[in-house]
């Protein structure tokens, strides 16, 4: 339960769902956002992205998010949850890119504080290949991620146990995207 009246049934929309619905006026700068980071043009592809959300997110101990985003990155990514889980609990041994590696390094650094990437860790990151775009891209969403998971975990908002609700979120924002409204079947960010 929520730690505010959402005037919503949080089992329906749990999560940041409902706390977009509560907010009509900051949810639609939310989602743009989420829109734009994670499945705007980019040279990383979407499942990468979201890969980096539910990474940051696992950090952060925002089961909402972390569970979330680790489904819509599975749903977008060919080796799906297994590479998802392998690269969330352990990204130096998981079997992803050089490239994707370094900048899921970034990402933690950004996780603990912003102050924490140093230009050895951007160096790393150029050197497997990473664009400046991508770099800058890495640390918005690892910023971005840790105010949405402080947003959702700050207000105390309902985290459903079950998988299943999470892949039928992946469902609707592989195809939809975040920009449409949160409803009761579905979940945004």
């Amino acid at each position: 339960m929520a730690h505010i009246d959402l005037g919503v049934d949080e089992t329906l929309l749990p999560g940041i769902t409902g706390l977009l619905t509560y907010r009509p006026e900051t949810a639609g700068p939310l989602n743009q956002l989420a829109e734009v980071l994670l499945r705007g043009p980019n040279s990383l592809s979407r499942g990468e992205r979201e890969l980096i959300a539910a990474h940051v997110s696992g950090l952060n101990e925002c089961g909402f998010c972390h569970n979330s985003h680790a489904a819509f990155a599975a749903a977008q990514l060919d080796e799906g949850m297994d590479l998802v889980t392998q690269a969330c609990t352990n990204p130096a041994t998981a079997p992803i890119s050089p490239k994707l590696r370094a900048l899921l390094a970034i990402a933690t650094a950004v996780q603990s504080s912003g102050r924490k990437v140093t230009e050895d860790l951007v160096a790393s990151a150029r050197a497997e290949g990473a664009t400046d775009v991508e770099i800058h891209d890495t640390v918005l969403i690892a910023a971005a991620f840790c105010m949405y998971n402080r947003y959702v975990d700050g207000l105390g908002t309902l985290a459903p146990t079950d998988p299943a609700a999470y892949e039928t979120s992946a469902t609707h924002i592989v195809t939809h995207g975040y920009a449409t409204a949160p409803s009761p079947d579905h979940t945004n960010v």
